[in-house]
């Protein structure tokens, strides 16, 4: 058939690669962002002791609130304990109104008011009536040992907290991507093309677009790859993968010889089974801080013969984005056959083109030269089809 028979209207172009009855496939990262791969069977766990930091910071809210309080609660205790320990052998704690006995620490009586004693030191609070006096060196010693721990504590609570606070994985909430991936045709070539978006008004500085295509395969050796990763084409050669994130952009990948899609039809798209990782990266305006957002298409999110619609609309003064159509799209005339095909279709027609081209050329003869059938040999007439090759060859040389 002719290219032109294929350019029909489709009513259902919604390409899914499985089937609604067959149980949904696991996601390796969700929508959002989120690894859904689980680390298990680690032996060496004291790899995370030697990056203390990164594993405080690394942790839940609850248990991050929960170290940080145990943190200064046992400190406080532990301290306590030793400075009660110490008035209680001085006999200070029998003593606490004797104005002719020289204590080590003045006023604790108890566990509660050496508890007291150490929360007021480490805190720098000093109300000024229990405290460690000069009749006995220990006292001192502890003191400064206390400060010195506590300071440490300060140092590493504060900077995690303010790290966590202000980590780069917040600013990707408001970064968006689309819903949906849809597949038609730009610049007579099909592409595969999803849309981002920034909601701040502070921009992300060396925006960076990527993409992985994640995919089990069997080698021609027998060799099972379980999720094997392979890049996508976003633009790398013309820099294209370098965005100015001001407005929403569509992001485009050209299906050609050196894509995965290549020889992928909309028929075929339905029994494949594999999962587009998108990720962002850009520095954060605000804080120089590297961000990065990431999702995910997987087979269900695929549409065929659509495309975007826009938002973007000029107004006084300046331009407006419409967030209420960013996942919105229509649909498009669109083949449903692979580029592979639809190239070697156009190639057809060219053969074809060229062979009837020649034989008007050879019209006026009676019977064409050797060198014409050399000519037309040449110019693709034994390759055509063979449902066509014996209507053309009778055309050509029945004059």
């Amino acid at each position: 058939q002719n290219l032109s028979n294929f350019k029909q209207p489709y009513s259902i172009n919604l390409i899914k690669l499985y089937s609604s009855s067959n149980k949904k496939r696991q996601r390796y990262v969700t929508k959002d962002g989120k690894s859904q791969v689980n680390l298990g069977n680690i032996e060496e766990k004291k790899r995370f002791l030697s990056d203390i930091f990164t594993t405080i910071v690394d942790l839940k809210y609850r248990w991050f609130l929960f170290v940080f309080m145990m943190c200064y609660i046992v400190t406080w205790i532990m301290f306590a304990e030793i400075y009660f320990i110490v008035a209680w052998l001085r006999d200070d704690v029998n003593h606490i109104r004797d104005q002719t006995w020289n204590p080590c620490i003045e006023n604790v009586d108890s566990f509660l008011s050496a508890l007291l004693f150490s929360v007021e030191s480490q805190r720098t609070i000093g109300y000024g009536y229990r405290m460690v006096t000069s009749n006995c060196t220990e006292g001192a010693i502890l003191l400064m040992i206390q400060s010195i721990i506590g300071s440490m504590i300060d140092a590493l609570m504060v900077g995690c907290m303010f790290v966590k606070i202000s980590r780069p994985k917040k600013r990707a909430q408001t970064l968006m991507f689309s819903t949906n991936c849809v597949i038609s045709y730009r610049d007579d070539e099909l592409c595969l093309m999803f849309r981002i978006g920034d909601l701040r008004d502070s921009h992300m500085v060396d925006a960076k677009i990527r993409a992985k295509l994640i995919k089990s395969r069997q080698t021609k050796e027998g060799e099972f790859i379980a999720l094997e990763q392979s890049e996508f084409n976003l633009g790398y050669n013309t820099g294209e993968d370098r965005l100015f994130l001001v407005e929403p952009q569509i992001i485009s990948h050209t299906i050609n010889t050196s894509s995965p899609f290549w020889a992928m039809s909309a028929d075929s798209l339905k029994r494949e089974q594999f999962e587009i990782v998108v990720i962002l990266e850009g520095i954060v305006e605000a804080t120089g801080m590297t961000c990065q957002a990431r999702t995910s298409y997987t087979d269900d999110e695929i549409l065929w013969g659509y495309r975007f619609e826009p938002c973007m609309s000029l107004e006084k003064g300046a331009f407006r984005v419409d967030y209420s159509r960013f996942d919105k799209t229509f649909e498009v005339t669109t083949p449903l056959v692979s580029a592979k095909e639809m190239q070697a279709l156009k190639d057809l027609e060219r053969n074809e083109q060229s062979i009837l081209s020649l034989y008007w050329d050879n019209v006026g003869n009676t019977y064409p030269s050797t060198d014409t059938e050399n000519r037309l040999s040449r110019s693709g007439i034994d390759h055509i089809s063979e449902e066509r090759t014996p209507e053309l060859k009778h055309k050509v040389f029945a004059v």
